[in-house]
């Protein structure tokens, strides 16, 4: 891999070079190819691949206000401020309108943000058709939940292809945005709020860059734990409603996490100050905030991550160090071909319009159907507690993915 690409990368997650090279190497990481379609128009329609779980997917958004603790990056704002987009297992047939993929605003931040302005009209990608419904008749029973968290600087819809595959497969997924960790995330108010934090890391001495993508993975599991708190909390005396209308649906003893790159960290450290939270999941994320050397209290974990990047004897030595420290059920999968950004939405649809990374040269198609399967797969058996053979050893039908047992 190169090495300028791979610097490039971890500072996107933010530790060696200064923030606007990174974004340059999330520039880098889709540059269009030769003779293909370089640049879409204004009737270019994005789609997200339609889930294969049984069940039709519902969506609603919260905003959670944490007044115990103040925002971390601009304190003069206040609590703490997260959005949830919640998905859930609904009935075919209900509910109305298609969700909004994102804002304009907050696709055209991305899109800067990223350096690829000259390839996609920003309504073209904030108007990506999902399959999430509002109002849409939730199943009956309980499920179990799911948190998610992006990666740092991105926003919480790049995770929206695995927050409506495991909501058609039987989860309520919370799927959250931190409040100035993204190039952009829309808030009430008419507010679009814009990475501080990037910022902060940007304009610090380069031997505390580290500390600092650390204080993000454990604030975002304090975020993850108050998320928690909030939806599962039974009414209060006095007749409080709770945070969420569906609330009546998670069962609280099946609590998962996952997220990637700084989200996928944010898990692990979530899962080891709740033990509420029962099985993570880190997609391609430095551990910058470390697993305990006692380990999680032998909960299950999964790495999954690009074979050129996050294998054994590669330079990100955390992944190593923290699986000898993982003391539960555990998986280091890696993906050949793959790049950092293969387990979210960007590389899926990046292909529907002929944009491709010579670097990691899976398809997007492939992308997204691997990260649902095995992250799908993963909380099916931890959770729900149904055998998926796909996690017992290499398959002919994923050649791509390789178990890792250093």
């Amino acid at each position: 891999m190169n090495k300028l690409r791979r610097s490039a990368i971890a500072l996107l997650l933010a530790i060696t070079l200064p923030l606007p090279v990174a974004a340059a190497g999330v520039a880098a990481a889709a540059p269009p190819q030769p003779g293909a379609q370089a640049v879409a128009d204004a009737h270019t329609r994005l789609e997200l691949p339609r889930p294969t779980g049984p069940y039709a997917v519902g969506r609603d958004t919260l905003h959670l206000v944490d007044k115990q603790r103040r925002d971390p990056w601009v304190p003069s704002a206040g609590a703490r401020e997260l959005m949830a987009s919640m998905y859930y297992p609904a009935r075919p047939g209900t509910g109305g309108s298609h969700t909004p993929y994102m804002t304009t605003k907050e696709a055209q931040l991305l899109l800067e943000g990223v350096k690829r302005t000259d390839v996609l009209p920003p309504e073209v990608l904030a108007g990506t058709r999902v399959h999430a419904r509002t109002g849409a008749r939730p199943i009956g029973g309980r499920h179990p939940l799911v948190v998610l968290s992006p990666g740092f600087t991105l926003n919480r819809a790049t995770l929206s292809l695995l927050s409506e595959e495991l909501a058609s497969r039987g989860y309520v997924v919370a799927l959250l945005d931190h409040a100035y960790e993204s190039f952009g995330a829309a808030f009430p108010g008419g507010r679009t709020l814009t990475c501080v934090a990037c910022q902060t890391v940007e304009h610090a001495p380069e031997n505390t860059r580290k500390k600092l993508m650390a204080k993000v993975a454990t604030g975002r599991a304090a975020d993850i734990s108050f998320a928690i708190d909030t939806l599962t909390a039974a009414p209060r005396d006095g007749g409080h409603a709770p945070a969420w209308k569906h609330s009546a649906m998670i069962d609280p003893k099946r609590i998962g996490t996952a997220g990637h790159s700084i989200g996928g960290n944010s898990a692990a450290s979530a899962m080891a100050a709740d033990e509420r939270i029962r099985a993570g999941v880190n997609m391609d994320g430095t551990f910058f905030a470390p697993v305990p050397r006692s380990g999680l209290d032998g909960r299950p974990f999964l790495m999954l991550g690009a074979l050129d990047g996050h294998a054994p004897g590669d330079d990100d030595t955390t992944w190593l160090r923290d699986w000898h420290r993982l003391d539960g059920w555990k998986r280091w999968l890696t993906v050949r071909g793959a790049g950092h950004f293969t387990f979210i939405d960007i590389p899926v649809l990046a292909a529907q319009i002929g944009v491709t990374d010579p670097t990691a040269p899976i398809s997007g198609k492939r992308s997204g159907e691997i990260t649902r399967d095995y992250v799908s797969a993963f909380f099916d058996r931890q959770l729900r507690g149904i055998p998926r053979p796909v996690l017992d050893g290499p398959s002919a039908a994923n050649p791509e993915v390789v178990f890792q047992n250093p």
